[in-house]
């Protein structure tokens, strides 16, 4: 191909096209989670966050590059959920203050595009963690500057060695966090970038992409319509996962042999190797050529195999209903107008974060004005928080965002925000939510309560119970599938088939000879009796604490405890 510059319409193809795969792989990208909690959501919150801006790109008729510019700055900043949410489209925003002005995109302006955008990123994040999405967006950076002045690559050949080195890249997280190699993934945001990268180039090579997905939907009201591209069957049915104890050295070339056999049969490739352990995951229509492949380099040990196509249609159904349920709320927000208040707007407001009607029963006790609906299942977007922020009327506004997959997003929205004064308050769990409301006092400034605030957060101890979607180990347990987990404020705490001893163990941990509080919210598939139940013998094994019992009714956590 000797395609030497990008135009807006192509270049606007190619963000669509990355979307795209995004969105086809988000499922795969959510399992690479760290943490096996069947919430894991980092692939949903990357994709959610470039479908607003793919929405307003599809929208663009004859689009120009600086309309485009605005159309992906603008729709990923305010559809940004979670941390790699926000962080995808702080690289967006970086890529496009430098392809604005121009009409052609070179290898030269692509260059830079690339590299303002990883500088924006990083700028985003208070600090910086590496063997993550950022470092991934680094490593193509660096790439780009090492071959832009390189005649020997042409645009094609330019762009593919980037992809590349951000595949390289994302293959050595692992040995960036140790917490990705005992949990034996790579970096579930890198990989999404990765995806967006590999999308965008298929529709520079001309690959024929389905767009359907960002066409306003034309179904009637309250029936789903499931496109054609998902009532076909599943290109490759097995999800096909092993290790391979290597007996020999697995060199570069090993690895990139193998990896394109594995092209050759399958899908959704991940090849990692760590000393004498490779860890290999594919989706392919016959393992057996995946398995006899692997033993030339050693001997298997946990092989995995689970047939997609059995579950397929109740995936689809489920998945229509949520995109369904998703379509209305943005729908509902976008025809709500901003409120008029007719009283003047009071000294100190507050917006919380929260999810199940007992937690968020006691956030509005506590005098929160504003709760969004999300938390640990759906991660709120920074349009979420600016809308509940034009619905609030006083002028310093308190945010809770209640989860460390929030606080980015919540930031973000701060910054968007002239009219009134926005203080993020950096509590990572419900219960610290709850600490700083009870806190707060209100003849004290604004800058001297949120002190006071992170000051009573860093005193409380949470922990969580919840089940593992999947089999792996981490912090030094060994996790199955079905397991109950609990999860304390940065490691899981104990593991077990009871989860009544999984809590108790896990309150132990917690307690210490200072400990004088501990609060018990129990979620929606806890029974009040089970509840009450473990309140009485928490009440009996720690004598000196006073203990509280509340109903919370989140889903999927059953019981969130706090210790203070």
């Amino acid at each position: 191909m000797d395609r030497t510059t990008l135009d807006a319409a192509l270049l606007a193809k190619m963000f669509l096209a990355g979307a795209k795969n995004l969105d086809a792989k988000k499922e795969w990208i959510n399992e690479l989670n760290v943490f096996p909690v069947p919430d894991g959501d980092t692939g949903t919150n990357m994709c959610m966050t470039i479908m607003s801006a793919a929405k307003e790109v599809s929208a663009l008729e004859n689009p120009t590059m600086e309309s485009l510019a605005k159309a992906i700055s603008s729709g990923s900043l305010r559809g940004a959920r979670g941390n790699s949410g926000v962080i995808l489209s702080q690289l967006f925003r970086g890529f496009t203050k430098v392809i604005a002005t121009e009409q052609k995109i070179d290898k030269y302006v692509l260059m830079n595009a690339i590299e303002k955008a990883v500088e924006t990123a990083y700028k985003a994040v208070m600090k910086p963690k590496e063997g993550t999405i950022l470092t991934v967006a680094r490593g193509a950076a660096d790439k780009a500057v090492d071959l832009a002045f390189n005649d020997k690559y042409d645009l094609a050949a330019y762009m593919k060695a980037i992809i590349k080195e951000a595949e390289r890249v994302l293959a050595k997280t692992p040995d960036m966090l140790p917490v990705l190699k005992e949990a034996g993934v790579v970096d579930s945001g890198g990989q999404g970038l990765v995806e967006v990268l590999k999308g965008a180039y298929d529709a520079f090579l001309g690959k024929e992409i389905d767009y359907s997905a960002f066409e306003a939907p034309s179904a009637p009201s309250g029936i789903v319509k499931i496109s054609a591209e998902t009532e076909e069957e599943i290109k490759f049915g097995y999800c096909t996962e092993f290790l391979i104890v290597l007996n020999k050295e697995f060199t570069d070339d090993d690895e990139y042999e193998f990896k394109a056999y594995l092209e050759g049969i399958g899908d959704s490739i991940v090849c990692v190797a760590d000393d004498d352990i490779v860890k290999i995951h594919v989706h392919t229509n016959d393992p057996g050529l995946a398995l006899q492949k692997a033993l030339t380099f050693g001997s298997l040990s946990k092989i995995k195999i689970d047939n997609m196509r059995e579950e397929h249609q109740e995936k689809l159904i489920k998945d229509a209903e949520k995109l369904a349920a998703e379509q209305k709320a943005s729908d509902e927000a976008k025809k709500s107008e901003k409120p008029v208040f007719t009283e003047p707007a009071k000294e100190m407001g507050f917006i919380s974060v929260s999810i199940g009607d007992g937690l968020s029963e006691a956030f509005k006790g506590l005098g929160v004005d504003y709760i969004i609906e999300g938390g640990q299942t759906m991660n709120p977007s920074t349009e979420d928080m600016l809308n509940a922020i034009d619905r609030v009327n006083a002028k310093n506004i308190f945010i809770l965002p209640n989860n460390k997959n929030i606080i980015l997003a919540a930031n973000q929205a701060a910054s968007l925000v002239e009219d009134k004064n926005i203080i993020v308050v950096p509590t990572k769990t419900v219960p610290q939510g709850i600490s700083a409301m009870i806190n707060f006092m209100p003849d004290l400034s604004p800058e001297d309560n949120l002190a006071n605030m992170e000051e009573m957060i860093a005193m409380v101890k949470t922990g969580q119970v919840t089940y593992a979607v999947r089999d792996t180990s981490l912090d030094g347990k060994e996790i199955h599938e079905g397991d109950y987990m609990g999860i304390g404020d940065s490691s899981i705490l104990s593991v077990g088939t009871d989860m009544v001893e999984v809590l108790k163990d896990m309150l132990a941990q917690l307690v210490d000879d200072e400990s004088s509080f501990i609060s018990i919210f129990y979620g929606e598939d806890v029974s009040e009796e089970d509840a009450n139940e473990f309140g009485a013998y928490v009440e009996e094994a720690y004598p000196a604490c006073d203990v509280d019992l509340t109903f919370g009714g989140q889903p999927i956590y059953y019981y969130v405890l706090s210790v203070e």
